[in-house]
């Protein structure tokens, strides 16, 4: 068993380098550009979501419906003409991305902390490269990747946005175990 205190230097380093990855990946590459689409007459549809007071918060979803609502024959009719989706609103102003940037980073220090405890508790020290190697990028992969596959179930984030982003994730996770198999104890 490794400690999480001998692991302090794999877990910033990974951290870090996840996060200049991620940064050549977003700003450098262009297959992420694809992921979003302005809306057609965006103007109109902004001053209506204006005058309708929609405001930050809890997502929407429309047509809205209960579960009960679904078999009236009405909300089968507003499914069917369309459209149907869920909306996120944010704050008005310009995004912060400073503010993104750091939660972004702190979450790969979280997956960082968590992949060496998981991977200190298996791999004793001393262990061969492709060992922790093997663990550490499981964790993080799995950290990073698995739940975006829940946003094409149950958000409607198309699969090859989805793949894409899983695809990150595996570099992410490749990134994460080269480092812990580098720096790891003696």
């Amino acid at each position: 068993m490794v400690s999480l205190t001998a692991l302090w230097l794999p877990m910033v380093l990974s951290a870090v380098f996840v996060f200049i990855l991620s940064s050549v990946i977003h700003m450098a590459l262009p297959y992420h550009k694809s992921d979003y689409r302005q809306l057609p007459d965006e103007g109109k549809i902004l001053d209506a979501m204006r005058g309708a007071g929609v405001t930050p918060g809890p997502g929407y979803m429309f047509p809205w419906h209960t579960m009960k609502d679904m078999k009236s024959p009405e909300a089968q009719e507003k499914f069917k003409r369309g459209p149907v989706g869920m909306l996120t609103i944010r704050a008005a102003g310009l995004p912060s991305m400073g503010s993104f940037l750091g939660q972004w980073f702190v979450y790969c220090l979280l997956i960082s902390l968590f992949t060496a405890y998981l991977t200190g508790r298996t791999r004793a020290p001393g262990a061969e490269y492709l060992e922790v190697f093997r663990v550490a990028g499981t964790v993080a992969f799995l950290s990073y990747g698995a739940a975006q596959i829940q946003d094409s179930i149950w958000k409607g984030q198309t699969w090859g946005v989805t793949c894409k982003h899983v695809f990150d994730s595996l570099l992410y996770g490749l990134v994460t175990a080269g480092t812990f198999g580098w720096l790891w104890p003696k």
